[in-house]
Parts: structure tokens; C-alpha cells; sequence
């Protein structure tokens, strides 16, 4: 079995912007990918607005909790997407690294995070087609 591409996706809290990525990324990619999320200063829990609008989609977050970032994770990431955790993240040469500027649905209503989760899954979407081209 081929090593699968891996993505990291980082945000301050890991309750809401990155754990959105990493559920949409999952789903989409049907196993094609490891995915990962981490904070860099995690939360206690997710945020429920977030876990409102992925259950939406029939994705369920009630059993994700917030994970620290470490470094063993983005060493082991071929992709790093950081979503507003600035210089919190440590940077490797040979890494790939995107910067996906979003809103924070920290404290945003479920109408207010159900635009930011479909942003989201358009740049995961595209991001897919990079990481498994059609052959």
C-alpha cells in the first residue's frame, strides 16, 4: 500500500476551524488521506456551533476533543495548513505550508458558522484534487 499524503491543520483552539478541515478532509477523502488537527493553545471543548453545523452534514464531532500541536505532528505532515495560529506553529524545511485566512467561529452563532464550514469544505475540496490527482 502506497504512504498515504498526510495534512496537518492548526489553529489556535482546535475547536472549530481546524477540526471542521480535518472532519471534511476525512470524509472526503474516503481513507486516501491521514489527517490530522492540533491547537496551539487547545480548548477545553469544541465548540457546539461547530459540532451543530457538521452534524448538518452527517458528520459527527461529538467524540473529537481539542489536541495540542507537537512537533512530532507537523514533522510527520506533508501538508501544514494553519488557520490564524500565527508564529505558533514550528516550521520544517521541505514542508508544505498554507495559510488559510478564516473566520473564528469562537462564540458565533450556528447561521454564522455554517458559512465559515462551507468555505472550508470548498478549499478542502480543491486541496483534494492536489493531493490525489486523477490518473
Amino acid at each position: 500500500m502506497p504512504d498515504l499524503p498526510e495534512v496537518l491543520f492548526v489553529c489556535v483552539h482546535n475547536a472549530g476551524r481546524s477540526q471542521m478541515a480535518a472532519a471534511l478532509l476525512d470524509h472526503h477523502a474516503a481513507g486516501r488521506v491521514r489527517v490530522r488537527s492540533a491547537g496551539s493553545a487547545p480548548a477545553d471543548t469544541i465548540n457546539p456551533a461547530v459540532v451543530a453545523v457538521m452534524d448538518e452534514l452527517g458528520l459527527d464531532l461529538a467524540k473529537e476533543f481539542p489536541k495540542p500541536l507537537t512537533t512530532e505532528a507537523v514533522r510527520a505532515a506533508d501538508v501544514v495548513i494553519t488557520m490564524g495560529c500565527g508564529d505558533a506553529c514550528p516550521v520544517f524545511p521541505g514542508k508544505r505550508y498554507l495559510d488559510w485566512r478564516l473566520d473564528d467561529p469562537a462564540g458565533k452563532p450556528v447561521e454564522q458558522v455554517r458559512p465559515i464550514r462551507d468555505e472550508i469544505d470548498a478549499r478542502v475540496r480543491e486541496l483534494l484534487t492536489e493531493l490525489l490527482p486523477a490518473h
